[in-house]
């Protein structure tokens, strides 16, 4: 028998805050936005989308241009972030091209003015939108430099008050160490906020730990190439590490 739609109630989070490296667009080949990776994720955000979890969108800028990586070729490392966010604005409208041939309707709001092809950040539109059933992605980081997308991803959650920030990577989780570099790393299954800070385990930036520690937003680190991933973790399923008060 075909498999039956899954019931909206079967959802454990209704509104989240999906945040995504760029380098996760890049696939395994030299090209910035591997368009099968591309779609594969964003049939990924469909799929929960139509379960009516509310999503937004925070996209990195990594696979184009990363602001630290430009101090180190002699770029000014204000300079650097600005060229990164502006990274982003690409990937964003990427993601944005691609969910709107799947139907699903998406707004793109940025950080920095661009009229011509983003709606300015305002908290109350963003709001509306996901009333209206519409995923919002944000881009350009906060406006500023010395900020990453993690603290996006942390400050959009605490300001749109988000059940949860889903951290798709490519590791399957937080380790207490290095996995690559260690066969006997250990993966946990749920952390506190002081347990991830008492082991200085590397889940975001600081800035962004301490508001999602300080807002009380939830964390949940997976791996994004698994099957319906974000779909599993929408629903309460065991995936990845979850990290909470």
């Amino acid at each position: 028998m075909p498999n039956k739609p899954v019931a909206a109630s079967t959802v454990k989070y209704k509104r989240i805050v999906l945040k995504l490296s760029g380098e996760v667009l890049r696939g395994k080949g030299t090209e910035p936005i591997d368009a099968v990776v591309l779609e594969r994720m964003c049939a990924q955000v469909k799929e929960i989308h139509d379960l009516g979890v509310q999503v937004c969108v925070v996209i990195g800028g990594g696979n184009i241009f990363r602001g630290l990586q430009g101090a180190k070729r002699g770029v000014d490392r204000t300079t650097g972030d600005y060229m990164g966010m502006l990274a982003t604005v690409i990937n964003g409208l990427a993601i944005m091209d691609c969910l709107e041939k799947m139907g699903v309707h998406t707004r793109v709001q940025s950080a920095i003015p661009m009229n011509q092809i983003a709606e300015p950040f305002i908290m109350r539109r963003a709001m509306r939108h996901l009333d209206k059933k519409r995923v919002v992605i944000f881009v350009a980081g906060t406006g500023n430099p010395y900020f990453s997308t993690d603290t996006t991803a942390a400050l959009r959650a605490s300001e749109l008050h988000a059940d949860i920030i889903m951290k798709a990577t490519k590791v399957d989780g937080i380790y207490d160490k290095d996995p690559k570099k260690f066969p006997d790393a250990v993966k946990y299954d749920s952390l506190t906020f002081i347990d991830a800070l008492k082991q200085r385990l590397n889940v975001m930036d600081s800035t962004a730990f301490s508001l999602c520690l300080d807002n009380n937003v939830p964390i949940l680190v997976f791996n994004l190439d698994e099957d319906h991933a974000i779909k599993d973790a929408v629903q309460g399923k065991k995936i990845g590490t979850l990290v909470h008060n």
